[in-house]
């Protein structure tokens, strides 16, 4: 089949205009200035409630064409709960090649056509092929474990990993900045870079498949600069918060977003240089952030994960045989053989009460639980945990609170710049819907969308299907 040429997919989660546009202005953003000027440039909305403006939901939107309300998917680790097909596998069954390497909340029905890294959160999607499992579970369990330092490896799976990125594009500049990294947490500082240091693996890895599949439609999914305004926009901006940090912390964190940033604009120098003559460059981000203000007069937002999950259990009562499975933040997946023993694990977690306030929010859906600690102040040194049962234990022998204090919130607009081969530059006034991303992808793989998908395409009257540039 003729197509117009390769795309691929930049998901950087919830980077965000405001900043974006400052730091170019500042000249500290090259390849973002380039990318934009080579580019349509869109404004999107993802046109939902706080509730439900989470990027486990506007993701699987991006990838259905088809708004929350209508997918239904509420929770990182349900797409494959949703009943539309996503572009995996649209393209896979077109015949055409795909790479995707950790799209949140991506599904696939069958064995795709080219490679699958799942998001390190999801629990029920295995990477394709099985050979990506090493790499999969490392990447997994950094990224899931980060709060505690420790990340639940042994010897034999660092040694798998390490003979897996040998064999599969490691860089010496990679091997460098993490000698370097490692380096500077000696002086018990800056450990919060090392996830500079997990994209620079994803890009090792990918650059080694694209080159090795050639994929018609590749993604390449980042939430590393998310992660890093979430916690550390009042440091950025001590402005708007009531909760100022310290002069301690400011000296190593006043710029840890806009070291994101520029970690991100080395990236898109990479892509630029990889996308070549034919290759349609997306960058996409879904959501944006905007300082989190809501929780100041109560102390700031912060949240508690437990010490020992199955010592949790144990001492609210559930039985087992169960699976857990953290997912992010606080929050976790709690699988049971049936219905009924959900149902009784739901009622004794829910049971558990710090004072008057429920100590968890879980819900349940069939075998399964969802949820986390549902405590979001600061609490006192010597606050008690109680059960149905009447056993009480110190609160915070259960739990630990993470460090920091919660500053970047989600915000309903987004980036979507699209570099055609022709790098023509235009800006759309009026925002658009998510929806539309989706099918603006298949129409310009040369497919037309299915029925589904109600969103309208972007750039209609440019894209010529079955034709070149």
């Amino acid at each position: 089949m003729d197509y117009p040429g390769p795309v691929i997919l930049l998901e950087f989660n919830e980077l965000t205009p405001a900043l974006i546009a400052r730091l170019i202005a500042e000249g500290r953003l090259p390849n973002f200035r380039r990318l934009y000027q080579e580019s349509r440039v869109f404004t999107t909305d993802a046109a939902e409630e706080q509730e439900h403006l989470n990027p486990w939901v506007q993701w699987v939107t991006v990838h259905t064409g088809v708004p929350a309300a209508v997918h239904g998917v509420r929770t990182l680790g349900e797409a494959a709960r949703s009943g539309h097909q996503g572009l995996i596998d649209l393209v896979t069954a077109a015949g055409l090649r795909a790479l995707v390497f950790g799209t949140m909340n991506a599904r696939y029905d069958k064995h795709p056509n080219g490679a699958v890294v799942p998001d390190p959160w999801t629990t029920d999607v295995d990477p394709h092929p099985a050979e990506l499992i090493p790499y999969y579970r490392f990447i997994q369990q950094n990224v899931r474990d980060h709060t505690t330092g420790a990340d639940g490896l042994g010897a034999g799976e660092y040694l798998a990993f390490l003979r897996f990125m040998l064999t599969h594009g490691l860089s010496l500049s990679t091997v460098l900045a993490i000698a370097r990294q490692l380096a500077v947490e000696r002086t018990g500082r800056y450990r919060w870079k090392r996830v500079a240091i997990m994209d620079r693996l994803q890009w090792d890895a990918f650059r080694h498949y694209y080159e090795r599949i050639r994929p018609h439609l590749a993604t390449f999914f980042l939430n590393s600069t998310a992660h890093l305004q979430h916690k550390y926009w009042r440091n950025m901006d001590p402005n708007p918060f009531t909760i100022k940090p310290s002069a301690r912390e400011q000296a190593e964190l006043q710029h840890a977003v806009r070291f994101g940033y520029e970690q991100m604009d080395a990236l898109i120098g990479r892509f630029l240089r990889l996308a070549g003559d034919r290759t349609t460059l997306i960058f996409c981000t879904a959501l944006s952030q905007q300082p989190c203000l809501i929780y100041e007069a109560s102390g700031g937002k912060t949240f508690y994960k437990a010490r020992d999950f199955d010592a949790l259990l144990r001492f609210a009562a559930v039985e087992g045989p169960y699976v857990y499975s953290p997912v992010m933040s606080e929050e976790f997946h709690l699988r049971f053989d049936g219905e009924d023993g959900a149902a009784r694990a739901l009622r004794s977690l829910s049971a558990l009460r710090v004072g008057e306030a429920a100590a968890m929010r879980v819900r349940q859906q069939g075998a399964e639980l969802f949820g986390g600690c549902g405590i979001f102040t600061q609490l006192p040194a010597d606050a008690r945990l109680q059960s149905a049962g009447a056993a009480a234990t110190p609160f915070f022998e259960m739990f630990y609170q993470v460090e920091g204090i919660k500053s970047g919130m989600h915000h309903p607009h987004g980036m979507l710049w699209i570099r055609l081969p022709d790098r023509r530059h235009s800006v759309a006034a009026d925002p658009v819907s998510l929806c539309a991303i989706g099918p603006t992808i298949l129409r310009l793989l040369g497919m037309t969308p299915p029925a589904s998908m109600k969103g309208a395409a972007l750039l209609e009257s440019e894209v010529r299907c079955g034709r070149s540039w």
